[in-house]
């Protein structure tokens, strides 16, 4: 894999990642995060490639080392309205406005920037290549993860504690003997040819 390295004279670099782009149900979820230089953080990768115990180790180190990070996201009712991608570039615009200390770069992994003030540049693959990216992507997942398993107790039988909110069988089965809650994502495919919101007792 190519390396990357930041440009010189970069003081303060912010990474920013995504988690939730797939799923039927639940927010985008996006984290900034600005890492010291000599951080001493051991795991870093991208997010995917961790178990779940190692993320929320790693999770635990960054929280505990990172100069400054930020959460931003984007709801169920902002995907539907203006689509999974632009409400993407909405929640990392809200992650990197919410740090405490701006920085001099940013880089986003994926091929795209949002519309921003920023210096920075989109990394293909970033969040394997790229540090204070793996953070970002880290921080994200275990945050976002966290949220869909507290959702499962307020809409059970859809599996959410396993699935997160994507279309595994037992999440497709569920929409279509339920229908679909308020946390679904009307303008995905799989949830519009579930069960209609008036049908479903979970919508309200």
């Amino acid at each position: 894999m190519i390396a990357w390295e930041p440009p010189k004279g970069i003081a303060r670099l912010a990474g920013v990642d995504e988690v939730g782009r797939g799923p039927l149900a639940g927010d985008v979820v996006t984290a900034a995060v600005i890492l010291p230089l000599d951080h001493q953080i051991i795991g870093l990768d991208d997010s995917k490639k961790l178990s779940e115990r190692q993320r929320e180790n790693v999770y635990t180190d960054i929280i505990g080392q990172a100069d400054c990070w930020a959460i931003g996201r984007a709801s169920v009712a902002e995907i539907d309205r203006f689509n999974i991608l632009q409400a993407t570039m909405m929640a990392m615009r809200r992650a990197v406005l919410g740090l405490f200390l701006k920085p001099d770069y940013v880089v986003v992994d994926g091929n795209r920037l949002p519309q921003w003030e920023y210096a920075g540049e989109a990394i293909v693959k970033g969040d394997g290549r790229v540090d204070v990216i793996s953070a970002a992507s880290i921080l994200a997942k275990v945050i976002r993860d966290a949220e869909m398993k507290a959702l499962d107790s307020d809409f059970p039988g859809y599996g959410f504690s396993a699935n997160k909110g994507y279309g595994t069988p037992q999440h497709l089965e569920a929409l279509d003997r339920m229908g679909p809650t308020k946390i679904h994502r009307r303008s995905f495919a799989p949830v519009r040819r579930g069960a209609t919101f008036e049908q479903s007792p979970l919508f309200d």
